[in-house]
């Protein structure tokens, strides 16, 4: 008899558990589970010791500390300059890692659907040192036109490095299931998008303010159309789809805030410095602008989405996913359109062939390449994975073949 009311009590606790969880998400499941539960709400204190903190802490440390022997010495040698450059860049990219722990933190916390926080706070966090290195690079346009270049081929080249390399990586790592949701309405938006920024490149070579404007505006709209319709997209998430648990972070609302303030003012600090290390860098080695926004800025920005793609495919394919196709439609339309707000880009002489002839249909056959393949059966395999960066290979010698005068336009 005491066997089977305890079993009984053990039912009602977790049926009220269930209950609770599914009303009020994360914090209804710690209430219900009351005083039996182990689990401890983490809050500041205990966020001084936190690993990513302190990480972001030294290398913003580091990076002052080396921009100081650099002014005192008056050292402008390129192994210098190669170092802060590199210190700015790890810093940009944990303080990002930094930013989207607290933002993601917030948002379960609100019970958006994982795809939906895929494509809208993660993607807006991991593409945080694209809309700070470009908007950066936009205000310094008046005393170095090339500049626009830079913003210009970062974009697009970290549009290209994403669809390809990164996704080639994280798919070369373990296949992806596809939803035809994801590709009919995500997936056909982020093409939309690299087209029309590429139109209004190609249109005069120039982004003017109120073609920036509209970016934005789109971008504002999709966001809001995904949050609208948060519900409906939930629901397609869970039709035909295995239950998994979902693990979130036992931090407090105020350790997330802090979150979220800390890494977004340690990002602005990194890829400000970013941006003008990268600009020395360009001119001592006599590397055009556009080069070095595509490859190295490229490359370095989108190493958030590699580290969170890869983590989240093996928990949840719809971060994974909703990540790399969110942040490629949060570059063509926020992170350019905020730059394009702060100072017209206009492509300059040097800039315009290897821009027009070279990166934009790179990034345009890698998105068709990337959808197409994900068209077949609805997944993406190993295989295709390596095409994928096979497609990012072909670039790269594309570009040593432009250098070299062996392409020319």
């Amino acid at each position: 008899m005491l066997r089977r009311r305890s079993a009984r009590i053990m039912c009602l606790l977790k049926g009220n558990r269930v209950f609770v969880s599914q009303e009020k998400g994360e914090e209804g499941e710690r209430l219900a589970v009351g005083m039996g539960s182990e689990e401890k709400v983490m809050g500041i204190p205990q966020l001084v010791h936190f690993q990513t903190l302190i990480t972001t802490g030294a290398l913003f440390l580091g990076l002052v500390s080396l921009k100081f022997v650099s002014t005192e010495v008056s050292a402008n040698n390129i192994a210098m300059t190669v170092s802060i450059a590199v210190l700015a860049l790890f810093l940009l990219i944990f303080s990002a890692d930094f930013f989207i722990e607290g933002a993601k933190g917030l948002a379960r916390r609100g019970g958006l659907p994982e795809v939906v926080i895929g494509l809208t706070i993660v993607s807006i966090g991991t593409s945080l040192p694209e809309i700070l290195v470009t908007s950066s690079a936009a205000s310094a346009i008046g005393d170095d036109p090339a500049l626009a270049d830079f913003a210009i081929g970062g974009i697009l080249g970290s549009v290209f490095v994403q669809i390809t390399l990164i996704m080639g990586i994280v798919v070369v790592n373990r296949g992806l299931k596809i939803r035809e949701s994801w590709l009919k309405r995500d997936g056909q938006i982020m093409l939309l998008s690299v087209l029309i920024l590429s139109f209004f490149l190609i249109t005069e070579g120039t982004l003017e303010q109120w073609e920036a404007g509209i970016l934005v505006t789109l971008y504002v709209v999709y966001i809001t159309w995904l949050l609208t319709n948060r519900k409906e997209i939930q629901a397609e998430e869970m039709e035909d789809a295995a239950p998994t648990e979902t693990q979130g972070s036992n931090w407090s609302t105020a350790a997330y805030i802090v979150m979220v303030v800390l890494g977004l003012a340690f990002a602005v600090f990194a890829a400000e410095q970013l941006v003008h290390y990268a600009q020395n860098l360009a001119a001592d080695l006599g590397v055009p602008e556009a080069v070095v926004g595509t490859t190295v800025s490229g490359i370095g920005t989108s190493l958030p989405e590699l580290t969170i793609a890869i983590m989240a495919a093996k928990r949840s394919q719809g971060v994974a996913i909703g990540t790399l196709i969110g942040s490629n439609i949060t570059d063509p339309l926020l992170s350019i359109g905020i730059a394009g707000l702060v100072h017209p880009l206009a492509i300059t002489p040097g800039g315009y062939d290897l821009i027009i002839y070279i990166i934009m249909p790179f990034t345009i056959i890698g998105c068709l390449s990337a959808l197409l393949m994900m068209r077949t059966a609805y997944e993406f395999r190993k295989w295709e994975g390596w095409v994928m960066i096979g497609i990012y290979a072909a670039f790269l010698l594309t570009l040593e073949a432009h250098r070299r005068g062996f392409i020319t336009f």
